[in-house]
This record gives C-alpha cells, structure tokens and sequence, in this order.
C-alpha cells in the first residue's frame, strides 16, 4: 500500500507546464472535506486560515491548539495533508517531526524568517536555515515531504537571484519543494531557471490562474488563506439574504 507521504512525494513530480500540483489550504476538518470531494488529490493547510477560524492572529495560535486543528483535518480526509509549521514553534527537529508525525501530517512548511510580515521582521541566515531544515530532514527521513519556505520576498528583496541562492542551499539540505512566497509573477521564469526540483507559487484570486502560473514554471500551487477569506465574503453575502 502507497502511504499517504509518497503520494504526496510523487504528486510534486512529473508534471507537464500548464499542469501544476494544486493544494487548496483548509482551515477545518468541514472546509477539508469539501476540498477533497471536489477531487483535490492533497491539501496544504494555511497557519493564517487556521489562526482565523480559532480566534488568533497568524503566528499566535499556540503549537498545541495548532496540532490539535491539524489532527482534526488529517483524521476527516482520506488525501494528504501537508501542514504549514511556521517556523517550528521553537521545537527541537525530532519533536516538531514526532508531533507533525503525530498529527497525520504527510508533509511540512518550514519559513525561513521571523517577526511577521513586512520589512519589521528577521530573516534568517540561509546556512543557518539549510542547517536546520537538514536536521529536519534527518529526524523525519522520508516519512515527511519539507517545502522550504523562502522570505526574500516578504523582507522586501526584490532580486530573484535572491532567492535562487536560498533555494539551492535548501535543496541541498534535504527540502523537498521551495517556497518563494509573495514572488512577483514576472519573477517566477527566473526562479523556474534557477532551481532545482519543484518550485511552489502562490495563487491570488486577482492574478494569474493555477494554469496560467503552471505554464510560466511553477509545479506547485498553494492560496494561503486566500480560499478563506472568499468563503467568508460568500457568508457574508449569504448573512445579507437573511436580514
């Protein structure tokens, strides 16, 4: 029997342009399995989504109301589910992977920056972070699929280049999948040419479709809470009907 992370694994490869792996991001077990009747072959939970739907600013929810959140979506679906772990709660490699482990997760996100969003926030030397994501792997061997995230972006560096540096030290250190939230759509044929291995984009609802992100390099697309805050629009114009 195929277990849950090498289909996970193997999603992430092969893929044609125009064809990319595409992961909604649930914030709940219901929001899970409407994704995953739809045919979604994976998921990918979104930390912001999960802070929203339990009260909490992103980066707030405290690790184990966050692992709880995620057992309860992997135990209501039969597809994967890789978690977005932040920056690993400050956990020490084996523990993180036990408890993503713990919690059915078939695959992680691990950041590479601190602080928030926007130009207040740290990030992280990149060896220092290929250090850590190689502990990472170590401790989980093959049993988790590591998207490396990358913040260039995030912080502000605009360089492409950038990130490419970032991307390969990661690689080299066991991820899986890079990460380069928040890069430009005309920056993504640079990264595309650039790095090794799957390259995960992510969607917004004003730019360019899975399909059209597929075609320009990406072999992975994720929304972040994006699906949320459209379902949470559609309620409040369901709300509106009532009134």
């Amino acid at each position: 029997m195929v277990s849950p992370v090498d289909t996970l694994r193997a999603l992430h490869h092969g893929r044609a342009p125009g064809d990319p792996l595409i992961l909604p991001g649930p914030w709940d077990a219901a929001s899970a399995r409407v994704f995953e009747e739809a045919g979604s072959p994976a998921l990918a939970t979104p930390s912001a989504g999960i802070a929203l739907s339990l009260g909490y600013e992103d980066g707030q929810v405290p690790p184990k109301e966050m692992f709880a959140a995620v057992a309860r979506i992997t135990r209501s679906v039969s597809v994967p589910v890789s978690v977005d772990a932040e920056t690993g709660y400050g956990l020490g490699a084996k523990e993180l992977v036990d408890r993503l482990l713990d919690a059915g997760a078939a695959g992680c996100n691990l950041e590479d920056s601190y602080g928030g969003k926007g130009p207040t926030g740290v990030l992280r030397d990149a060896r220092e972070q290929a250090d850590w994501l190689a502990e990472v792997r170590e401790a989980a061997g093959e049993r988790l699929v590591i998207n490396a995230r990358i913040d260039t972006f995030v912080r502000g560096i605009t360089d492409p280049e950038r990130a490419v540096e970032r991307a390969r030290l990661y690689v080299a250190a066991g991820a899986d999948c890079v990460y380069p939230i928040l890069a430009p759509v005309e920056a993504i044929p640079a990264l595309r040419a650039g790095i090794e291995g799957p390259l995960n984009v992510l969607a917004k609802r004003d730019g360019p479709s899975p399909r059209e992100l597929g075609e320009l390099g990406a072999t992975r697309i994720t929304f972040g809470p994006g699906l949320l805050h459209r379902a949470m629009s559609a309620l409040r114009e369901i709300t509106d009907e009532l009134t």
